[in-house]
């Protein structure tokens, strides 16, 4: 069963707080170059995180025009609902 995009970005949220070393207050907004100030070890830690939380598989193409949290959850959702 695909997720509903409000339930994962409220888990996507969670998963992102161990990382938010800076306090960010986090949003769908939020972006994970300039506000949280991700490196790429960050960022492929994170995504390892949410490969695990929905079993799915992000592509490295992908990721480049992932910039927001709002956009990965919409990402998730597709993955979720195209596995």
């Amino acid at each position: 069963m695909t997720p509903t995009r409000d339930a994962v970005l409220a888990r996507l949220l969670e998963l992102i707080a161990p990382y938010n070393a800076k306090g960010v207050a986090l949003a769908e907004g939020t972006r994970f170059a300039d506000d949280l100030e991700f490196d790429s070890l960050t960022v492929m830690d994170l995504v390892a995180s949410m490969e695990d939380e929905w079993d799915i598989n992000v592509p490295l193409n992908l990721l480049p025009d992932l910039e927001t949290v709002g956009q990965v959850a919409d990402a998730i959702v597709k993955l979720k609902a195209a596995a």
